[in-house]
């Protein structure tokens, strides 16, 4: 296993002032300056030491350049142009190490691209952060996905979406996706001031590990349930799921109160139901051949 290579750089202000980079509201662009800040997220997911690594919007490269001193071997994808000289600056004092891709994140196959077994980390914009996360989180599991860890910058209320728990505001669809696939905590909290510019809110860093797929839930069932679940939070899942065939004969299965609402439902109740309905979807099919 070979040593992180760790050149001599110039600080990232003057890579933006060098190359005349703004960040774009637009492209929802929101730079990270502080070196030891970016080292830190970089270390989240372990030892990066030739590990392959994927990182989505690097900008003037903060992150990429902390991924690259652990040692990884970076594919990062840039759809700003104007980016691109300083990440191809960054290629030439990593040899070998940060492939750049110019493009569109949402149009990228990440694990072509990256290859089995990368660690996700980005800072990611906050237009396109939500989408993403759900596209990895709903990768095929056989019994785990491609990627090895997920590590993502999002605004706070995101955060808290994705690691909330059952009889809480944020608790809803987003939660039970990503805690259905894997153990996901809030690995650091970064104020707005370590941005530039400084955006609305507080940010934070959210790491998520995948587990194996648990046997007899298909993605399509779980997804089909919490969206009527949480369609209508505030009702009764006998109200909120009546649109939903087979809904409430597995909540019955289960034995799950229907007078109950989405927001009282785990994580592990909600795939206990959505199995039920994958195995009533199963005998349907049967009993049909």
């Amino acid at each position: 296993m070979t040593s992180p290579v760790r050149p001599s750089l110039p600080p990232l202000r003057e890579v933006i002032a060098a190359h005349g980079l703004q960040a774009s509201k637009a492209l929802g662009q929101n730079f990270l300056l502080d070196e030891q800040l970016l080292d830190r997220i970089a270390a989240i997911p372990g030892d990066l030491r030739d590990r392959p690594a994927f990182e989505v919007g690097p900008g003037p490269g903060g992150l990429t350049r902390a991924i690259l001193r652990a040692g990884a071997r970076l594919v990062a994808v840039e759809r700003d142009e104007r980016c691109l000289p300083a990440l191809a600056e960054l290629a030439e004092a990593f040899p070998g190490q940060l492939r750049v891709l110019s493009g569109d994140a949402m149009q990228v196959d990440a694990r072509t691209e990256a290859g089995e077994g990368a660690h996700i980390i980005a800072n990611l914009p906050y237009n396109v952060g939500t989408a993403l996360l759900i596209g990895w989180l709903s990768a095929d599991w056989n019994p785990l996905p491609w990627w090895s860890s997920l590590t993502l910058m999002f605004q706070m209320e995101v955060a808290e979406r994705i690691v909330a728990r059952p009889g809480g505001d944020h608790y809803g669809r987003l939660a039970v996706l990503a805690q259905w696939r894997g153990d996901a905590r809030i690995a650091m909290k970064v104020h707005r001031s370590a941005f530039t510019p400084p955006p609305k809110v507080m940010s934070a860093v959210v790491h998520i590990t995948p587990k194996p797929a648990p046997e007899g839930v298909e993605l399509k069932h779980l997804e089909r349930l919490t969206a009527a679940a949480f369609g209508q939070r505030r009702k009764m899942l006998r109200q909120s799921l009546k649109g939903l065939p087979g809904a409430l004969d597995a909540l019955e299965t289960v034995g799950i109160d229907p007078q109950r609402r989405a927001e009282t439902v785990s994580v592990e109740e909600f795939v206990e139901v959505a199995r039920a309905l994958g195995s009533q979807s199963a005998s349907r099919s049967g009993a049909g051949a």
